[in-house]
């Protein structure tokens, strides 16, 4: 599903525009981009969080040449899902 059927599913359950789920959807996906990059986290829950990890450096390979390469410790974000998601992809 890419966000254009995502924006179509929203306008259609909610009873609105597809331009005003469009507009609601952008906002959901700019704060949770914007609490992240701050390094909050956030919650919805049954759904499921999103949090920063850190990720340490770590020494890996080029594939092509076999070359070691030193790869950098970054911030990365994660999602863990919630119990009601879970339920609902296992079909229970």
């Amino acid at each position: 599903m890419k966000k254009a059927d995502i924006v179509e599913n929203v306008a259609a359950k909610a009873g609105i525009s597809k331009s005003a789920a469009a507009a609601a959807t952008d906002a959901v996906i700019e704060t949770i981009t914007e609490t992240l990059a701050s390094g909050g986290s956030v919650s919805f829950i049954g759904f499921g969080s999103f949090t920063v990890s850190d990720r340490a450096e770590r020494t890996g390979r080029n594939p092509q040449t076999g070359a070691e390469v030193q790869i950098p410790a970054a911030k990365v974000p994660k999602f863990s899902p919630g119990a009601k998601l879970k339920a609902a992809v296992n079909g229970e």
